[in-house]
Formats: structure tokens, sequence, C-alpha cells
């Protein structure tokens, strides 16, 4: 397995591209911007995309994720409890329910469901607090924190969020993690549980 990852868009984001050499298949995960240099990249590593997961509904992680879908052909997955945020970010206000023929997910996910895309195998711990369809994707020895853990930071909660839920998703998903589980956040530089745990100021008192 191989991650590469690109940071994006006005918020600084990071999409990382996720691939197997044996395979050449891989998933994208929070698309938020620049759709033409994720297919670039894309291109460039010799991936067969099947899958782009979102790992919540706000639209710096989300924002490139049609164009990146139409290219690709690749369905698209979030937590059930962010898919109608999605859909409200990447379709506009909408006055009635989404059409199903008209709808960008494709995929609902929920905690504990597999994402599995060739020799690729990651479980969704679904870990509210930053929305209330926010997800981590664990795997390979790391974890795919979207905006619920950063390096010595946390997500925002005032978004619409809880501070409590927030704090309880992360000390009982991510801390109950080995210390040396590699940390890959939404927005910022990797780190790992133990460097989280030993030096978080949110979670070391």
């Amino acid at each position: 397995m191989f991650i590469h990852n690109l940071v994006v868009g006005a918020y600084a984001s990071n999409c990382y591209i996720v691939g197997s050499e044996t395979t050449g298949e891989g998933i994208i995960i929070d698309p938020g911007a620049a759709a033409d240099q994720i297919l670039r990249t894309v291109k460039d590593l010799k991936l067969t995309i099947k899958l782009i997961v979102i790992t919540h509904g706000h639209s710096d992680h989300i924002g490139a994720t049609l164009k990146v879908k139409k290219a690709t052909g690749a369905a698209a997955a979030i937590h059930a409890d962010d898919a109608p945020l999605a859909e409200e970010q990447l379709s506009g206000y909408r006055i009635t329910p989404v059409d199903p023929a008209t709808a960008v997910i494709d995929r609902q996910l929920k905690s504990g469901d597999s994402i599995d895309v060739g020799e690729l195998h990651f479980m969704v711990l679904h870990t509210p607090g930053h929305s209330a369809g926010g997800i981590c994707l664990l795997g390979h020895g790391v974890v795919f924190s979207g905006d619920t853990l950063f390096q010595f930071g946390i997500g925002r909660y005032d978004l619409g969020g809880s501070y409590p839920q927030l704090m309880n998703s992360i000390r009982t998903k991510l801390m109950t993690l080995p210390d040396n589980t590699i940390v890959y956040p939404g927005h910022g530089p990797s780190s790992t549980i133990g460097a989280e745990r030993t030096g978080n100021p949110f979670l070391s008192g």
C-alpha cells in the first residue's frame, strides 16, 4: 500500500490517494478541491480508482467529488448521518428530498463497515463531534482521521458539532489504538496516536 497526499483548496485540506502496488487499484479520501490535480496524480500513479470516501460533509472535503467521480467512474461513500449535508453542499440547497437517480452519494456508511478495494482493507469508525456523520478509516497501521483529530489539536465543534461528543469519539475510538498507529488528518501534518496521547493538549491532561 502507498499513500499520496495532496493539499488542496483555500482551507489546505488533505486529499489522500491510497493505492495498491499489486493490483493498481485505489481509493481517494476527501477530494476537497483541485479536481484536475487529483486526476493528474491518479494518472501519474497509474491507479484505477474504485471508491471515493468522504470523511464528513463539509465543503472543503467534498468540493471536487462530482468531477473526480465523473472522470474515474468511482462510487462515492460517506456516513449516512452526513449524506444529506454532502448532497446539500454538492447540489445546492434543495426544497424537495434528493432524488436517488441524481444523488451524488452512492454508498451510505455506518460504523464497523469495511472498505475493501483489492488488497486495501479499512474499517469505518464513526467519530461524531465535528459533524454528525464524521468518520475515520482504520487499517494497515494507519488511521485517516478527517477533522476529528489533528496533530496536537482537535476538530472544530462550533459548526453544528459537539465538544463532549467529539472528545468521546477521540477517547473511545482513537485513543484505544496502538501508539505506533500513524494518523493522517484532514488538515496539517501526520502524527501518531502515541504522540497525540502524550502531547496533544486536549488529551494529555
